[in-house]
């Protein structure tokens, strides 16, 4: 692919997640500390006169329809608050498990707009930018500058960026899908009345505090989603097992699971013993930041 252009799009994890309540529109305001993995999908673009996607990777399987991808629903939107915009062939490695509670959709999506942000000369904090990614899905303004935020509202309220330590962890889905409509359903959250705010529950910025404050707040959709798959629960004692673990959650609606350790050594020892145990899961250490 000549003159191609890249971007990583890193797994979004949700360190804690609350479901404040649900709206007259039908979306729920949540309030999440959200950090990005060091693993994620990969997106490149071509210059070119269309709008072309070619998905490929270990995943493209269970990617759904060509039509449907979160890319070319990104760039459409963006396409109609921009007056000529530059297109190009887009070619998207999936990597990151489907439907699995870290957001690769959305982060593929995110990539796609920084991709034409760059080919247009726009700035990432272009209104029409941002309105595209709100449009496109929940989860795709968070994406769009992926870095330690509190997110709150149905995902459009965001703090500035968190000065975090970094957090060496273990991910791992059970190859099962999670559908993120079905975990709400199960819920069933009371109505809200009052507009929701940027959330102020600022974490701390050293590791054992961070640590601490996560263990004090957990994730409210892990019930729904082990009412719904069993496996999750069976996932989390998996990761509790593990030696050095600090810390085991769902993120986002599940499947995905992470569990936190002192250091890189030890995570990655961790997911080698739970991957000879579990060869049919997907595990992958990683950084969190």
């Amino acid at each position: 692919m000549p003159s191609a252009r890249a971007e990583q799009a890193l797994a979004k994890v949700n360190l804690t997640l609350r479901v404040v309540g649900r709206r007259p529109d039908g979306y729920h305001d949540l309030e999440s500390l959200v950090v990005f993995a060091s693993v994620g999908d990969a997106l490149m673009l071509a210059a070119g006169p269309r709008l072309l996607l070619t998905v490929r990777g270990p995943t493209a399987g269970s990617s759904g329809a060509l039509a449907d991808n979160l890319v070319l629903k990104a760039a459409n939107a963006l396409a109609e608050r921009v007056r000529g915009l530059k297109y190009g062939h887009f070619v998207l490695s999936k990597r990151l498990p489907v439907a699995a509670g870290l957001g690769g959709g959305s982060a593929d999506a995110a990539a796609a707009l920084r991709l034409l942000a760059r080919r247009n000369h726009l700035a990432l904090d272009d209104g029409r930018l941002c309105e595209a990614a709100r449009l496109t899905g929940a989860d795709v303004p968070v994406c769009l500058d992926p870095r330690p935020r509190l997110m709150s509202g149905s995902g459009n309220l965001l703090s500035p960026p968190l000065d975090l330590p970094r957090l060496p962890a273990v991910l791992v889905n059970p190859r099962v899908a999670v559908p993120t409509k079905g975990v709400f359903e199960k819920l069933a959250a009371p109505r809200v009345a009052r507009a929701a705010k940027v959330s102020e529950d600022y974490p701390p910025t050293d590791r054992a505090s961070l640590i601490e404050y996560l263990t004090d707040r957990g994730n409210d959709l892990e019930p729904p989603a082990v009412a719904l798959q069993p496996v999750v629960a069976e996932v989390l004692e998996a990761l509790h097992q593990l030696s050095g673990c600090r810390l085991a959650r769902m993120s986002g609606s599940g499947a995905t699971c992470f569990a936190l350790f002192d250091n890189a050594k030890a995570a990655a020892a961790a997911a080698r013993a739970l991957r000879s145990r579990k060869p049919a899961w997907w595990v992958r250490s990683a950084m969190l930041g």
